[in-house]
């Protein structure tokens, strides 16, 4: 059959017809009123999509059809953990984060019978230290391994206000690192802060790639990949709810990454790891948690992330536990194994409404983009305290249609279970924690929108 002449006994439908018929249907209600959505970022969306809205496409830079479920361990213990990597990796793992605090690691331990040319291993460090770090690029130093170093000062700034150590140090060491070590994949910019706080999806992708230019601006001499398809910045994003925004969050920071990566003169891919957000995630009725995760990790698929961190279901007030890590695996491997998701690359293109969802996000962030850097650019507007306010006022306004109930979260400001209890349950503190401490800036602050109604809840639940 000539695929070219499939439909032509059928006649093409203008995108005027489609609007008549849906007015009529409508008997008298207003279009935009009715059917035309206003989202967080202030985009239109409307209720049909055709190739009309396609004034133009911008490839998407998408990666090769390869995802990777990864999994996060906290490194206390060279050997222990190294072993715990071992038994993960036969139970369907194939990505690796080892957290690792202010203590000293042998990589020759961390990393024994672990094929680091085939299994993608993320390092992120509690403290810069020099000490910590240089084993590790001597280890990988002229080898073909996937090893990311996870360095980001200006997210340690972001997330706690201070520096590591002050800002001409925390630079100046960092610029050694990549003038010594070329090549190798060193720096992260963790935006994930940004969604966990309530910044917008076009926050999100301005800030992120306002952070990443900071870099490339001091250091886009010493930031050329071993080959063209190397990584320069490891982006690491949270993913939320709105499925079909979260889609297109990641596809439009791969165009935005090419289009600034390209006025720098670098090669490379855009390389993204992703967990599901916690800003919506909830302590009671915690199991719809699975239903969430799940969602935001098919997102985090079909927008292209390299590497996927799942959320346990009980991570708000369980210790980190084997039974929850085994759901939030089987979650991936069921979404890879079961539902064929690595079977299909970029299972987007040409979706006229994701389509036009990415360029109008990539758009948006980009002009908002163009204001941070004329405005002194990312670290100044931090310092200067801009980039907060602008995530608390996204935050509270979230916030505000959480409480009025417009943004639903079943099990907790829709249908809540007046008989659930969680207070014998609790190993840790599932509430912000503010310290009161001097800090060079206001650090910007991860909150859930349940947080208040639950710390009420658990406080009836003692009566």
């Amino acid at each position: 059959m000539n695929k070219k002449t499939l439909f032509t006994e059928f006649d093409s439908v203008p995108t005027k017809a489609w609007k008549q018929k849906i007015q009529v249907d409508l008997k008298g209600a207003d279009y935009n009123e009715t059917l035309v959505w206003d989202s967080p970022e202030g985009l239109k969306i409307k209720p049909f999509y055709n190739r009309d809205d396609l004034t133009a496409i911008s490839k998407v830079p998408f990666p090769p059809n390869q995802w990777f479920i990864g999994q996060r361990i906290l490194v206390t213990e060279a050997s222990q953990a190294n072993q715990k990597a071992l038994i993960l990796l036969t139970k369907g793992v194939e990505s690796l984060i080892f957290e690792i605090p202010n203590t000293q690691v042998a990589p020759e331990i961390l990393f024994q019978a672990i094929d680091l040319e085939s299994v993608p291993v993320y390092l992120q460090f509690d403290v810069f230290s020099l000490e910590q770090i240089r084993p590790f690029l001597e280890y990988n130093k002229n080898t073909g391994n996937h090893l990311h170093l996870g360095l980001d000062p200006l997210g340690q700034l972001a997330r706690t206000g201070n520096w590591y150590a002050d800002e001409n140090k925390d630079l100046k060491q960092l610029g050694g690192l990549l003038e010594t070590y070329p090549g190798q994949r060193l720096l992260q910019v963790n935006a994930g802060l940004y969604q966990n706080a309530g910044a917008t999806s076009v926050q999100q992708l301005a800030y992120a790639l306002a952070q990443a230019n900071e870099y490339l601006i001091r250091f886009q001499k010493f930031l050329k990949p071993a080959s063209p398809n190397g990584t320069v910045v490891t982006f690491e994003l949270a993913v939320g709810a709105n499925y079909f925004s979260e889609i297109a969050k990641l596809r439009a920071l791969r165009l935005l990454w090419n289009t600034l990566a390209s006025e720098y003169g670098i090669a490379g891919k855009c390389h993204i790891i992703t967990e599901p957000s916690r800003r919506n995630k909830t302590l009671y009725d915690y199991n719809v948690n699975m239903l969430r995760t799940t969602t935001e990790s098919m997102a985090a698929v079909i927008g292209g992330a390299n590497t996927l961190v799942n959320l346990p279901y009980d991570a708000l007030y369980h210790e980190a536990n084997s039974f929850g890590d085994r759901i939030s695996r089987n979650q991936l491997l069921i979404l890879k194994k079961e539902s064929y998701f690595d079977k299909v690359s970029n299972a987007a293109d040409g979706a006229y409404y994701i389509e036009s969802l990415t360029q109008q996000l990539a758009e948006e962030a980009l002009r908002l983009f163009k204001s941070i850097e004329k405005g002194g650019g990312w670290l100044s507007q931090i310092q200067s305290h801009i980039l907060q306010r602008k995530i608390k006022e996204s935050a509270a306004k979230e916030q505000e249609d959480y409480n009025s109930g417009k943004l639903v979260l079943i099990g907790s400001n829709k249908y809540p279970n007046p008989d659930d209890r969680i207070m014998d349950n609790l190993e840790k503190s599932p509430f912000l924690k503010k310290k009161s401490r001097k800090t060079a800036v206001e650090p910007i602050l991860a909150k859930r929108l349940a947080e208040k109604e639950e710390q009420k809840r658990l406080r009836d639940e003692q009566t």
